[in-house]
C-alpha cells in the first residue's frame, strides 16, 4: 500500500517550476531549430521525449524511500567510475571531445549523470562522518579522492566544463558541511600552482583560446571569439521588449553557434528580449530558493545534504551558462538546466528533481 501522505504532500510548486521553464524551453528549441535541417524529429520533438522520459523517472525515484539510496550512492559512484573509463576507451567522438557511449538505442554522456554520481557519493560520506569545529585537511583527503578519479576521467575528454561543475558541486556540499578556515586557506594556497601546472600542461589549445577570449574577446573577431560575440550581440539587440518568437535575426540567420544547446538563452534573450529573461531568471531563483527551503525543512542529515547537492549543481548550470553566455565567464560547454537541448542532461536534471521531490514528501515521516 502507497502511504497516502506521499500522494498528499506531493510537491506541486517544485514540479510546476520545472515543467515551466521545460516548456519554455521546448518552445526555445523550436525557434533555435527552425531554420535546421535535421534527420529524423526535430530537435524540440526530441525533447519533448526526453521530458516525458525523465518524468516517468522522477515518478520512479520517488517512489522509493530516499534513504535507500545511500546504500546504493559507492555502487552508483563505482559504475559510473566504469562508464567514464569506457568512454575513454570505445567512446563516441564528436567535435574534438570523446564524450559519449554508443548503446544502439541512443547515446549516454556518463560525465552528466556523474554529477548525480558525485552528489550521492558525498551524502553518504558526509553522513557518517563528523568532524568537531569544522573539516580539516586530513578530514578531506577521501572526499578529494572521491572527487579526482572522476575529475581527472571527465578532463581527458576533454570536457573542462562539467570537470569544474563536478568540483563545484562537491566544493559547495563541503561548505554546507563546514570547513576551518585553516582548511580553505590550504586549499587557495593548492590551488594557485596546480592552476598553473593545469594552464601548461593539461588544458587543450582551444581551451586557453576560450579563457583569453574571455579576457578580450576582439583578439580573434571570426576564430575562437566569436562565439562570444556573437552571443552578446543576440543578448543586447533583444532589448526590453525582444524582437519576438521566431524572429531573433542573430538565431535564424545562424549566426549563432550551438543556439539550441549552450547557446539557448541567447535565442531566448534575443527574442524575448529583457522582460523575457527577467521572467525565466526569476523562475530559476524560485527553482533555487525552493530547493534551499526542501534542504532546510529535511529532518535528516542525508536528505538535507541530498538537497543541498541537488540545488548547487542547479545553481552552478545556471550561474554559469548565463554568464558565459552574456560574456561574464569563459565559453564552456555548460548546458541551461531544463533549457537547453540535450537527453543525458535532461535525464540527469530530472533525477536530481526527483531527488528532491522524494525529500520533500517524506519531511513529516522522520
Amino acid at each position: 500500500m502507497i502511504d497516502r501522505r506521499l500522494v498528499t504532500n506531493f510537491d506541486w510548486t517544485l514540479l510546476g517550476i520545472v515543467m515551466t521553464i521545460s516548456l519554455l524551453g521546448v518552445m526555445n528549441i523550436y525557434s533555435a531549430s527552425a531554420s535546421y535541417t535535421v534527420v529524423g524529429a526535430p530537435y524540440y520533438i526530441k525533447q519533448m521525449n526526453w521530458l516525458a522520459f525523465g518524468l516517468i523517472i522522477t515518478i520512479v525515484i520517488c517512489s522509493v524511500d530516499y534513504h535507500l539510496l545511500e546504500d546504493v550512492a559507492y555502487w552508483f559512484y563505482v559504475g559510473l567510475l566504469i562508464l567514464l573509463l569506457l568512454v575513454l576507451v570505445v567512446g563516441k567522438k564528436s567535435l574534438g571531445a570523446t564524450r559519449w557511449l554508443d548503446l544502439g538505442v541512443f547515446t549516454i554522456q556518463p560525465s552528466e549523470l556523474m554529477k548525480i554520481g558525485i552528489i550521492l557519493a558525498f551524502a553518504r560520506f558526509f553522513n557518517n562522518y563528523h568532524a568537531l569545529g569544522g573539516l580539516s585537511v586530513r578530514d578531506m583527503l577521501y572526499p578529494l579522492v572521491l572527487l579526482g578519479a572522476p575529475t581527472l576521467l571527465i578532463m581527458k575528454q576533454p570536457d573542462l566544463g562539467t570537470s569544474v561543475l563536478v568540483v563545484l558541486i562537491a566544493s559547495s556540499m563541503s561548505l554546507f558541511i563546514g570547513m576551518r578556515w585553516s582548511t580553505l586557506v590550504s586549499f587557495v594556497l593548492v590551488t594557485v600552482p596546480l592552476t598553473w601546472v593545469g594552464w601548461n600542461h593539461f588544458l587543450k589549445p582551444y581551451q586557453k583560446n576560450r579563457v583569453l577570449d574571455f579576457l578580450n574577446p576582439e583578439r580573434s573577431r571570426l576564430g575562437s571569439g566569436y562565439h562570444i560575440i556573437q552571443s552578446k550581440i543576440a543578448v543586447g539587440s533583444g532589448g526590453f521588449w525582444g524582437k519576438g518568437f521566431v524572429k531573433g535575426t542573430q538565431a535564424q540567420l545562424r549566426f549563432l553557434p550551438e543556439q539550441h544547446t549552450d547557446f539557448a538563452f541567447s535565442v531566448y534573450a534575443e527574442e524575448w528580449g529583457f522582460l523575457g529573461t527577467l521572467v525565466l531568471i526569476a523562475l530559476y531563483i524560485s527553482l533555487i530558493l525552493w530547493g534551499l527551503t526542501i534542504a532546510r525543512r529535511c529532518n535528516d542529515r542525508f536528505g538535507a545534504l541530498l538537497a543541498v547537492g541537488v540545488t548547487a549543481m542547479l545553481f552552478w548550470h545556471t550561474v554559469i551558462n548565463i554568464g558565459m553566455v552574456i560574456g561574464l565567464f569563459p565559453v564552456v560547454g555548460v548546458p541551461l538546466p531544463f533549457f537547453s537541448y540535450g537527453g543525458t542532461s535532461m535525464i540527469s536534471f530530472m533525477v536530481g528533481i526527483g531527488i528532491l521531490q522524494n525529500i520533500s514528501m517524506r519531511k513529516f515521516m522522520f
